[in-house]
């Protein structure tokens, strides 16, 4: 045997023994587990922190969570070159009391024991999940109503373009309700914890993806609107969306997954799986991430193309679905981490978050060019946005921040030539509206004069309980703070009932605001009269249970906001 070979081997040998020894040494300075309390701990990361801290815990949204950071040594050392480690108390204490930085306090959620377990795994190595093939995604496809025997013809007499579909966080459905009649018409099964609703460029169809990977197709013409076809794409996912360009409106739905991290191309009536793309990759730093998660997605109106946000590399992909047997993707390169974002008011511009660079990144669909790349405040998070036109700025297009107290106007670009005038201020702050940190989601309505404003991450109970107002006309202060969980006249409870996700109607005369409280609390959605602010009605029933995000019909099929 060659000298070179021999030697080889012993360092291949040698890098072996390293790596275990490495290991033993990191097991040993990790807390012990159990097998059952490792499976516990993994559920309810899963469910409460994988979203925002990566299932890889490299981080996003939220911070890294490997052990390197979170752990003390052999020793007891709590520092590492200068940088602090946490330990089992301090964990026990962030995860309990939450961060100013926007994340929430769990000790209403989790119990005691939870919230130590939950300190001891994030201190442990974390397991790699499997993959998720082409194949796996053909097994779990089902056809539960073919296109065929679907109803010709709407066989209901509710006004679809008012109805809301409503997340139920905690119990993996969704409730349709009559946004006229304030009833509940259906309440499906879905995948857990539903993220998002988005609607078939034909009103028909809601498409809900949980955050199991699981995808249901809601037919709204049955008489009692159910699911008619469903897939998993992935474990985990958060977005999906259909071609929406002429010529090709719902031949085709997408859905991003964040583990593995991939997307996934269907028949848009029936959800048939016909391709699975990876998005591992490089990031815009020039680094190889493994977890590059799908962070959103929304169909172009001005190319058979979709935009599908790329979290951890921070690339924008410009997919094109004229031919998917052959696809063509452009890859545009922004800021980290990619998260949700919204189109401005003339829908040529996609405004993205890149909540780890406090930046929006704003995408020239028709150009297939990045158009900005805006510096704003503290952690980004839009939800969609809200365009509205400012009488000083001109058009505008608005997000809040997690991490910041301000609400961001930035000046975007109008083809109307009234507008011309307001060019000099395109792609820039124009305003930071006065506050609070923890906000999730801004909304309003070509039909209003109101701009809402939600503060559910914020650790003052009484801010997580209200949402603000302003007349868009005179932002230098809100005209209301509005205390949802007083006003629904629900029982007071331990935990906060976070008031979340505003959503106005369809005429833009309602707005309805969710109350999010604890999974054995009553929890109810709260409706204003936009105009006077005025309580209208308190929906609540005890199957309505965690409810998060709703997506009334009209405005999610048109992306009014």
């Amino acid at each position: 045997m060659k000298r070179s070979v021999v030697g080889m081997i012993a360092l291949t040998a040698m890098a072996a023994a390293m790596g275990s020894a490495f290991a033993q040494e990191a097991a040993k300075a990790a807390p012990s587990m159990t097998a059952a309390e490792k499976e516990q701990a993994k559920k309810i990361y899963f469910e409460r922190c994988a979203g925002c801290h990566g299932v890889l815990r490299k981080g996003a949204t939220g911070k890294n969570l490997e052990p390197h950071w979170t752990k003390k040594d052999k020793d007891g050392n709590v520092t590492e070159g200068g940088t602090l480690k946490l330990g089992q108390q301090r964990l026990e204490k962030i995860i309990g009391y939450g961060t100013d930085g926007g994340m929430v306090n769990f000790d209403d959620i989790l119990t005691k024991e939870e919230l130590t377990l939950m300190a001891k795994y994030i201190q442990n190595t974390p397991d790699v999940p499997p993959e998720y093939s082409f194949k796996d995604t053909m097994d779990s496809w089902k056809i539960i109503v073919p296109v065929d025997q679907r109803p010709k013809q709407q066989m209901n007499k509710i006004n679809l373009k008012n109805v809301f579909s409503v997340t139920l966080r905690d119990t993996g459905e969704v409730a349709l309700i009559d946004g006229d009649t304030k009833e509940i018409v259906s309440i499906v099964k879905t995948g857990y914890a539903v993220h998002i609703s988005r609607l078939s460029a034909s009103g028909r169809y809601v498409y809900v993806i949980g955050r199991d990977g699981r995808l249901s197709l809601i037919d709204l013409w049955m008489e009692k609107p159910a699911v008619v076809a469903e897939v998993k794409i992935g474990f985990d996912a958060r977005s999906v969306d259909t071609s929406k360009f002429k010529g090709f409106e719902d031949k085709y739905a997408v859905a991003g997954s964040y583990w593995p991290p991939q997307y996934v191309i269907m028949d848009g009536d029936t959800l048939k799986p016909l391709k699975v793309v990876s998005t591992r990759g490089m990031t815009v730093d020039g680094e190889y991430h493994p977890e590059p998660r799908v962070a959103s997605i929304v169909a172009s109106f001005t190319k058979p193309e979709w935009v599908i946000n790329i979290k951890e590399t921070g690339q924008i992909l410009l997919v094109d679905y004229s031919d998917i047997k052959n696809l063509k993707t452009t890859t545009i390169g922004s800021a980290k981490f990619l998260h949700d974002g919204g189109w401005d008011a003339s829908k040529r511009y996609f405004l993205v978050a890149a909540n780890a660079s406090n930046k929006i990144a704003a995408v020239d669909t028709k150009t297939g060019k990045l158009a900005a790349l805006v510096d704003v405040a503290k952690i980004p998070h839009p939800g969609r946005g809200a365009n509205f036109v400012h009488p000083k700025f001109g058009p505008v297009w608005a997000t809040g921040h997690l991490g910041a107290d301000v609400v961001t106007l930035i000046s975007t670009p109008s083809d109307d030539k009234k507008n011309a005038k307001f060019k000099e201020y395109n792609w820039k702050v124009v305003q930071e509206v006065k506050h609070v940190p923890g906000n999730l989601f801004v909304k309003t309505h070509p039909k209003s004069k109101n701009l809402w404003a939600d503060s559910p991450q914020n650790p003052d109970k009484d801010l997580a309980e209200s949402v603000s107002v302003w007349d868009m006309s005179d932002l230098s202060k809100p005209k209301a703070i509005l205390n949802v969980a007083k006003d629904s006249g629900l029982p007071a409870t331990k935990a906060t009932k976070r008031a979340v996700h505003p959503e106005y109607s369809a005429d833009g005369k309602e707005v309805w605001i969710s109350l999010w409280g604890g999974k054995t609390d009553q929890s109810a959605i709260v409706v204003y009269d936009d105009a006077t602010l005025k309580l209208k009605k308190v929906i609540t029933d005890p199957k309505m249970i965690t409810p998060t995000g709703k997506f009334n019909v009209y405005n999610t099929q048109h992306d009014i906001y």
